[in-house]
């Protein structure tokens, strides 16, 4: 699973420092940076928290690869042998 996000990109474009971001939404600076990193996946209510910031919808924050998962997993019940 893959999941990318746009903290440093939009910090930047709202001239926001790290620190001020993790103190608005109730963090260390450590945790942006470990987020902004791909280190560290939020909790689904940091999610939200960090989405209200910058007034937009976590799935523009926070972008899930589905094609690698799909590659990766079968449905429940299928088998990875051919016919």
């Amino acid at each position: 699973m893959t999941i990318t996000n746009r903290l440093r990109e939009l910090r930047a474009k709202y001239r926001m420092s790290q620190e001020e971001l993790a103190r608005r939404v109730g963090v260390t600076r450590q945790t942006i940076i470990a987020i902004e990193n791909g280190k560290y996946l939020p909790s689904l209510k940091l999610a939200f928290k960090i989405a209200r910031v910058f007034g937009m919808k976590i799935e523009d924050i926070f972008i899930y690869n589905e094609e690698e998962d799909c590659n990766t997993n079968t449905a429940p019940g299928s088998s990875n042998q051919g016919s």
